[in-house]
């Protein structure tokens, strides 16, 4: 009994194993643009054998980038950078065969002021009060 239950076991254990293979994978970008002088998350979603998507960390991805720097899923993009753009590329570590490049452009206007702790907490939306101010 206990070593059919064993052979069951492995069998279905093997079966699970074959259904999280990892097809391909895909940038999930949360932005169109990157910023200078700030770690950037770059995301990058596994579709699983099953159909199933899957986020993918460093563990699972090498990520390279000849201008500027990984940590982990981070790309480290230093204030004075002076490309308009940068190439990323992602390699499944399990099957290298299964890789990824895309351009990214890099952010060029400035970020706008944050809202007041007024505007927060009063939740006037910080456009319409500078478009008063401008009146």
């Amino acid at each position: 009994m206990k070593r059919t239950l064993l052979i069951l076991t492995l069998i279905f254990s093997v079966l699970g194993l074959k259904a999280q293979k990892i097809d391909s994978i895909y940038f999930h970008l949360y932005t169109d643009s990157l910023k200078k002088g700030q770690h950037n998350y770059i995301n990058v979603d596994g579709k699983m054998s099953n159909g199933q998507w899957q986020p993918l960390t460093a563990k699972e991805i090498q990520f390279t980038c000849p201008s500027a720097t990984f940590k982990g899923n981070e790309l480290i993009i230093p204030p004075d950078f002076q490309e308009k753009k940068v190439t990323v590329k992602a390699v499944l570590k399990t099957n290298p065969s299964i890789v990824i490049e895309r351009t990214i452009w890099i952010k060029t206007k400035p970020d706008g002021d944050l809202p007041t702790i007024d505007q927060i907490m009063k939740g006037t939306p910080q456009e319409k009060t500078k478009n008063k101010k401008r009146q």
